[in-house]
């Protein structure tokens, strides 16, 4: 009568540890598909930021003012190059590591739980050095820099510095998001 209700207790605690397990899985796609979606739209936002103003120059104080078409796009700089290269990978990188997951949902190996970590952990590391590049420049464009008088640039072009920041935040939320799933896929390591 005891062995059998130790066998009842094993089972029940069998059941529970595969309901954690399956919900915890549940909690890993969810965050693997939100990382995949707000990469997406952190290099798309900055990717195609494009905007284009005239602007005064005024030469010579006795001359009238010169109009000049200027363009702002995220391509003339290369930290926002850098952003959008950094979220096109990490965008990449979920989507195979979803795929893997997938087709490997019931038989993970330690060495593929292992694969997967270092795989996070590189795009954590990628997505924060890109935030970072994105943010620093965007706060030179915001504010500008009166020791080696840069003027600010965010005055004129708003429009493109608007889209800028919201590429940064977004893109800070997807570092992240990885990082919780480094903390995800540490604990279910053996």
């Amino acid at each position: 009568m005891e062995q059998e209700r130790k066998n009842n207790m094993n089972g029940m605690e069998m059941e529970k540890g595969k309901r954690e397990s399956g919900s915890r899985k549940g909690l890993e796609l969810t965050m693997r598909v939100l990382a995949l979606v707000l990469t997406m739209v952190a290099a798309t936002v900055l990717g195609v930021a494009k905007q284009t103003k005239v602007v005064s120059i005024k030469l010579i104080p006795t001359l009238p003012p010169l109009d000049v078409s200027t363009t702002a796009r995220a391509s003339y700089l290369s930290a926002f190059v850098y952003n959008v290269s950094a979220n096109a990978i990490a965008c990449g990188y979920a989507a195979i590591s979803i795929a893997v997951l997938m087709i490997c949902k019931g038989r993970r190996s330690k060495g593929l739980l292992v694969a997967v970590l270092v795989g996070d952990l590189v795009m954590v590391g990628l997505l924060f050095s890109g935030t970072g590049a994105a943010g620093a420049i965007g706060l030179m464009g915001s504010q500008g820099n009166k020791h080696v008088m840069w003027k600010k640039v965010c005055n004129v072009f708003g429009k493109f510095c608007h889209q800028a920041a919201a590429s940064v935040a977004i893109t800070l939320l997807a570092s992240i998001v990885f990082m919780l799933l480094v903390v995800l896929d540490a604990m279910e390591l053996p």
